[in-house]
């Protein structure tokens, strides 16, 4: 079996292993689950959760396309080539309780195939040829609408340990770069949450090959209920107020603005036909935009105002 199948057996399984935990920790709501063709090539298992008894809304996502290079790939990816495959898991959780987190998770592997055909291989999905170029990203990052420091503290060990394992640099490298791209720069590089990791285009090399990166991806997909659900199972409980679910509220309209403005993945489906009801499913279910809202100094409301406008090492 070849890299590839094995990326795809491992997505799948992950997306089984998540959705049943989710569905253990709401104890209400469960996952349907919409498999979609897509005419370009390929498909995909969209599961979404709604109106549990955690989680509002949500979906985990599994998707294994391929098809022809487009010019707007070129101008969008940087790449060039005859065709392209990808596979990958997203997950957005938007809770119920204002405690409780909003998280997101990625991890995909993309391949473009050259116009040699002398370099067919019969991978058999997508395009017969070799690989010309290949590479990995994802990550996972959390926005909590209230900080409690000691959550944070093990969302972010837990990804630091997973880095850990395969290079002490990785963690301080892609929770740096997670930092520098969930950030709403239209207003004052306010952070779209506290982070996390985030990593793209790594590609196999001599000294990190296909396997390194293969089970780096693994390491970090099978971290997210380790990270997450904890959090959950401290917060899901909590007694809340009408004004903090208006916060989460505003907060969630920032969630909004992010995906819709500045998230390149967000932006390259929906300008390339991607499947528009997989891609909006990150988007929360009531938002609020208020004219110039500010959360009064000093508040738990600015405490978090403040974490997002000034990223915190937390490990």
């Amino acid at each position: 079996m070849n890299i590839k199948e094995n990326w795809i057996n491992y997505i799948h399984g992950l997306q089984d292993k998540i959705c049943a935990a989710l569905e253990q920790e709401d104890g209400k709501a469960t996952f349907k689950e919409d498999q979609w063709q897509r005419a370009e090539g390929g498909g995909g298992k969209t599961r979404v959760i709604a109106n549990g008894n955690v989680f509002e809304k949500g979906g985990v996502n599994t998707s294994v396309v391929f098809g022809e290079v487009t010019d707007a790939m070129r101008n969008q990816l940087k790449i060039d080539g005859k065709s392209w495959f990808a596979c990958g898991l997203s997950l957005v959780l938007h809770p119920v309780n204002p405690f409780v987190p909003t998280v997101h998770c990625n991890y995909r592997m993309f391949e473009v195939y050259g116009n040699d055909p002398s370099r067919s291989i019969g991978e058999g999905r997508g395009e017969a040829l070799a690989a010309a170029d290949r590479w990995f990203g994802g990550g996972t990052d959390l926005t909590p609408y209230y900080l409690f420091e000691e959550d944070a503290k093990h969302f972010h060990q837990t990804y630091k340990n997973a880095c850990d394992a395969f290079d002490p640099g990785f963690y301080p490298a892609f929770k740096k770069e997670c930092d520098n791209y969930f950030v709403n720069w239209h207003r004052n590089k306010e952070r779209r949450g506290i982070g996390g990791i985030f990593y793209d285009h790594q590609r196999p090399s001599a000294r990190q090959d296909v396997d390194f990166w293969f089970n780096f991806g693994k390491t970090c997909g099978d971290s997210f209920i380790t990270a997450y659900l904890p959090i959950v199972q401290k917060r899901k409980q909590l007694p809340y107020t009408e004004q903090q679910k208006h916060w989460q509220e505003i907060r969630r309209g920032r969630y909004v603005e992010f995906n819709l403005v500045h998230d390149r993945g967000t932006l390259f489906g929906l300008k390339t036909n991607g499947r528009t009801e997989s891609i909006l499913m990150s988007l929360p279910p009531t938002v609020r935009f208020e004219y110039d809202y500010k959360p009064e100094p000093g508040s738990e409301e600015d405490k978090l105002w403040q974490a997002c406008l000034n990223p915190v090492e937390w490990v």
